[in-house]
């Protein structure tokens, strides 16, 4: 059962919204947002912050993140990554369906959901997945019950890589969601780990991977994707760019136009991809091993100038912890991905620092264009009326220490590094989450609601 969190004044703060930034006052009541001014006194039982020219951001929302529950909570599980999350300011998530068992039908799909209610920190939404043989269970979606439709075009495990043409054919015609799609071409890949695995057997070297999950796998399969999304009309959300080559494949322009009509085809990249390149390989190896891969230093420069220009519509994470010992595999042991969830908003705030994005850049990729992308009902804005899902940030620097990793894996690939913010505080419909040093509460997430 839920509580009522208790009504709380912010005062003096550095509002970041809808491209601006201004001083003013926020007022939190039942949970949301109930005023917006500036100026305000304080009533009567209320909670007075002082944000003392603080930014106060929307809290984020990661559309995309594995937090492996169920069928490998040995690594990672809704509760110990949502706690994670909240504490680096991400205060809504999307949870990807490559799950075990995967999630392919609505049972399900309301199983995850089950597992989530008291125990996800931060507000929850889950996809389906789509697989060569639940056309059906796709076609019966009820698109208020899920972000959207997951289609790997790439390699995935499971049952859950999409490679008959005619299945793919029928999901992008008929999916009554927007279709979220992995776009790598497994035929182009797997030619390509021949070749490696002839020349240097199981233990090919890190650098290799931009190589072997080559930028010609990229852009094939994300051309395959925006042709049949194209052909069909479909709402379509191609996850992780990872290439400079693929941008020219995307529309410019902001998401919602000025006469209300939104993108049909927009693109998403993460974090890692605009803090690492190829160079990095060398000093972390397997840790920085992801699906789509790490590419070159030119790549992650045009990733980022694509966000400012309004290319690419989306900052996310793509979260997708691993222990130690599965990272410390010879190449072909060493499962794909990385925990980013805890540390996001602070690598993406470090564009503002050196110059290449605004804060109200990142608010907008990394909150209100989730919200809009995927029609979620009152959150990602600072808005009267929103829930109060809320994000302090402090100008003082933040080190990156394995003992502070909340993500259940227990490591970070930021380990060392040091930025120039602080997550100081974090609400989740209106109850203080995160204080700055340590979470409070109790888990206080929601299921997300998709305004369809």
């Amino acid at each position: 059962m839920t509580t009522t969190p208790p009504p709380t004044l912010i005062v003096n703060a550095r509002l970041v919204n809808e491209g601006r930034e201004f001083d003013g006052d926020l007022r939190i009541a039942d949970g949301l947002i109930v005023e917006i001014g500036s100026g305000l006194s304080a009533r009567a039982g209320e909670t007075v912050v002082d944000a003392a020219g603080r930014r106060l951001l929307p809290g984020m929302i990661d559309d995309q993140v594995h937090f492996r529950e169920p069928g490998m909570e040995y690594k990672a599980d809704i509760a110990t990554e949502s706690a994670a999350a909240v504490a680096g300011g991400l205060t809504s998530f999307m949870d990807m369906p490559n799950t075990n068992p995967p999630t392919l039908d609505a049972a399900a799909l309301e199983d995850k959901y089950r597992r989530a209610a008291g125990r996800a920190w931060g507000n929850y939404g889950f996809y389906m997945g789509a697989s060569n043989d639940n056309l059906e269970a796709i076609r019966a979606i009820d698109p208020r019950a899920t972000p959207g439709l997951k289609v790997f075009m790439g390699a995935s495990t499971g049952n859950m890589l999409v490679d008959n043409p005619d299945t793919l054919d029928a999901i992008f015609r008929d999916a009554p969601t927007p279709i979220i799609t992995h776009c790598e071409d497994t035929p182009t890949i797997d030619a390509l780990l021949a070749d490696y695995k002839a020349r240097y057997g199981d233990d090919i070297p890190a650098e290799c991977h931009p190589d072997i999950r080559s930028r010609e796998a990229c852009i094939k399969s994300t051309r395959l994707a925006i042709g049949l999304a194209r052909q069909h009309g479909t709402r379509l959300h191609v996850l992780h760019i990872s290439t400079a080559d693929e941008l020219a494949l995307f529309e410019p322009g902001p998401l919602v136009r000025a006469d209300g009509s939104r993108k049909r085809i927009t693109a998403e990249t993460c974090v890692h991809f605009l803090r690492f390149d190829r160079a990095d390989y060398a000093r972390l190896g397997h840790l920085i091993k992801c699906n789509p891969a790490i590419k070159d230093a030119g790549d992650r420069e045009a990733l980022v100038a694509a966000l400012a220009d309004d290319v690419i519509d989306v900052l996310a994470t793509d979260h997708a912890p691993h222990t130690l010992e599965e990272k410390g595999r010879p190449y072909t042991g060493a499962p794909s991905g990385l925990p980013l969830v805890q540390y996001a908003l602070l690598a993406s705030l470090e564009l503002v620092h050196e110059g290449k994005l605004t804060t109200a850049q990142v608010v907008q990729k990394f909150a209100h264009a989730p919200a809009q992308l995927f029609d979620v009902a009152g959150r990602g804005f600072l808005r009267e009326g929103h829930a109060a899902d809320l994000v302090l940030v402090d100008d003082t620097p933040t080190t990156v220490r394995r003992e502070d990793v909340l993500s259940k894996c227990g490591w970070s690939p930021f380990e060392g590094m040091t930025f120039h913010a602080r997550i100081g505080a974090v609400w989740v419909n209106g109850a203080l989450a995160w204080d700055g040093s340590q979470l409070v509460g109790t888990p206080n997430g929601q299921r997300l609601a998709f305004d369809r």
